[in-house]
This record gives structure tokens, sequence and C-alpha cells, in this order.
């Protein structure tokens, strides 16, 4: 297995969509085809600049995600660096959880976002994630 920051939007769109459709089951069809048009766009756009993708793959297959969104904004006493990031799209394939890869995903997410000297990170877990990201330490 390897993790690493993606440096192409190969298979971004496709880890996307897998945790869409979980996540939002009751999802439509037709949804789901706008979404996945749109997202080739927005990564060829954004990602490596306000948007970095972080990928668990074994073998050829991607099998997690993790993504950050960056913001920024002027600085202040409670941002003193001017930079915000978001966590979104932590994923990790049915048949391969329980093995440690969204926990490596954030700690690669989370190293990152520290030598971008984000001021926050925000994430907001589901129950099911939350035990997960409570162990994470930033």
């Amino acid at each position: 297995m390897n993790i690493f920051r993606a440096k192409t939007t190969d298979g971004l769109t496709d880890i996307r969509m897998a945790y869409l459709m979980e996540d939002f089951p009751e999802m439509s069809a037709e949804m789901a085809e706008q979404i996945r048009s749109r997202l080739p766009r927005y990564y060829a756009e954004h990602l490596n600049r306000d948007l970095f993708a972080y990928i668990a793959e074994d073998s050829s297959n991607i099998i997690g995600s993790a993504f950050l969104t960056v913001q920024e904004m002027p600085p202040n006493t409670s941002f003193p660096h001017g930079r915000t990031g978001t966590v979104l799209n932590v994923y990790v394939s049915p048949e391969y959880r329980h093995r440690g890869i969204a926990s490596q995903l954030m700690e690669l997410l989370i190293s990152d976002a520290k030598e971008m000297e984000l001021d926050y990170i925000e994430l907001k877990a589901s129950a099911d994630g939350y035990p997960l990201y409570k162990k994470t330490r930033v």
C-alpha cells in the first residue's frame, strides 16, 4: 500500500463519488451524474493550489482519500498566518477499513498542514469517523 499527496487528478472523481454515494445514499442518479460531470474541472483548477488530495493506493487502485481545502484571509490575532484548512472526503473503501489507512492519510494531511502554517483545521466528523479524529494528534 502506498499513501501520498496526489500530483494529478487521476482517480479523484471516482473516490469522491464513492464517498458521496456512501454518505448520501438517497442521492439521485441525476444528481450523482451532475456532480461527477463537474468534478474534473474543479480538480484541474484547484488541485495543489487550494485543494490537496491525500491518496491511499493498493497496487494501482485508489482505496482511500482525505482532502484538505485551504482558505486565505487577512491575518488577524486569531489567525496570524491568515490561512485555515477544512478536511473533507475522508474515505476508505469498505473492504480496506480498520487497517489504519484513514489514520495514515490524516497524519500526512496534518503534517502538510503544519508545513503550510495553517492556523486552524476544521473537520466535521460523522459518528463513525469521530473516534479516528479524536485520536489523531495535531
